[in-house]
């Protein structure tokens, strides 16, 4: 199939982008204007909504985004970035270093912009810019010059729906992890912080013992290339502190990776299942429960390995503590400012943790380990998804796999 090519420009309402408000972003107030950042878009063109801030000002509402917009990052190491608005994440202004395209719904199904701007073709498109390590900025007229394959409107609209609905499934799985992990916290803080379980009095049962003391291995990872080991294209899965998201899930498309030998030099930081992974420098407190989907893997030293041992408690009572944010006041008190903010790994093990008999403990947890349960299995089949998806996306796009008679 022969492709044609149009630009962004010629696919916008009014024919080029426009910059967003040159504001401060305040903390966030339900009473004013969320303010989205280049922040608060991720990679794969979701929203990361656990720091929300608002913008105060006086000329904001003239900034709010419609449906069928889409913003782009313009500077620094996230240009390219992007998000495609359609209403249901909320109101929000976009900030200036964000440009908006509103996209002719009459030219083109806005979504096919979306998905183009997810694709390899896209992103390699956006390399071009790039010279040596300096990661380029495109400024709104040059995003305007984007060439885009234009593709029967029939199958873009097939596309569109086969590509949606697997978003559509991905985008109610994390809805529900939310509201599983709101109910987890809800029981730690039950448990742990009102004692509602025994009258709302600490029970005499009660005894805080060091983290290292509940655990097999507390330990960190290491470099490769301290080694003189180089990363690889493909081997053992090597989990960066940017692989472990706020949700605490792990985002398999930023690990890096590593041959057989260079795993077998790094044993001390090989993970397995149920571990506790937990960032301790630079982006701290972020973490995750290990399954099986991401194993094989490997660490480096910012990021921390937590082995319970299952003699003296269940991986799912030691990661409720976590959830339950049990740490982070501790931690916070105890963060070393270098070049980069850190945890070292004797304060991550004097973390204080609630024993309790162990019946008692065992009645917890029961309460919560169907809950993480479910939450994995959902994680799980969010991966599968956006591999189905990522897949599917470049067949599509090429006129490989046509969908377009298929009733959806």
């Amino acid at each position: 199939m022969a492709e044609q090519f149009t630009t962004l420009a010629s696919l916008t309402v009014g024919g080029k982008g426009s910059y967003g408000i040159g504001a401060s972003a305040v903390p966030f107030s339900k009473d004013l204007y969320t303010y989205l950042r280049i922040t608060d878009i991720k990679d794969d063109g979701t929203l990361n909504l656990q720091d929300l801030k608002s913008v105060d000002d006086e000329k904001a509402s003239e900034y709010l985004l419609k449906p069928n917009d889409i913003v782009f990052a313009r500077t620094g190491a996230s240009t390219g970035r992007n998000y495609f608005y359609d209403g249901t994440d909320g109101e929000f202004v976009y900030a200036g270093f964000l440009i908006k395209f509103s996209i002719d719904e009459k030219k083109v199904n806005p979504k096919y912009i979306k998905y183009f701007c997810q694709s390899k073709q896209y992103k390699d498109w956006i390399n071009s810019f790039n010279t040596g390590s300096t990661r380029g900025n495109i400024n709104a007229q040059t995003l305007g010059k984007m060439p885009i394959p234009l593709i029967d409107r029939k199958i873009q609209d097939a596309m569109v729906s086969t590509l949606s609905s697997i978003d559509e499934k991905i985008k109610k799985n994390n809805e529900i992890n939310n509201n599983l992990e709101q109910q987890a916290k809800a029981l730690f803080k039950s448990w742990f912080i009102d004692f509602e379980p025994f009258g709302g009095v600490q029970p005499p049962e009660m005894k805080f013992v060091p983290l290292q003391e509940l655990c097999k291995v507390v330990t960190k990872g290491t470099t490769p290339t301290t080694l003189g080991k180089p990363f690889t294209s493909s081997g053992i899965n090597f989990i960066k502190a940017e692989s472990i998201l706020d949700s605490h899930s792990i985002d398999s498309s930023k690990f890096a990776f590593i041959d057989e030998e260079t795993n077998a030099l790094l044993k001390r930081s090989v993970i397995k299942a149920n571990d506790i992974v937990f960032t301790i420098a630079g982006t701290l407190g972020r973490f995750a429960m290990v399954d099986n989907s991401v194993l094989p893997a490997n660490t480096n030293q910012a990021v921390a390995i937590i082995r319970p041992d299952e003699n003296k408690v269940t991986p799912a009572y030691l990661y409720s503590f976590f959830i339950g944010n049990w740490h982070n006041e501790y931690y916070s008190k105890r963060i070393q400012q270098a070049v980069q903010a850190n945890l070292s790994l004797t304060t991550i093990k004097s973390l204080p943790i609630a024993v309790l008999s162990k019946t008692t403990m065992n009645n917890y947890d029961e309460l919560v380990s169907p809950l993480f349960a479910l939450m994995k299995g959902n994680e799980e089949e969010n991966r599968r998804l956006s591999e189905l998806r990522d897949t599917l996306l470049p067949k599509l796009m090429s006129g490989e796999l046509d969908v377009s008679n298929i009733d959806l």
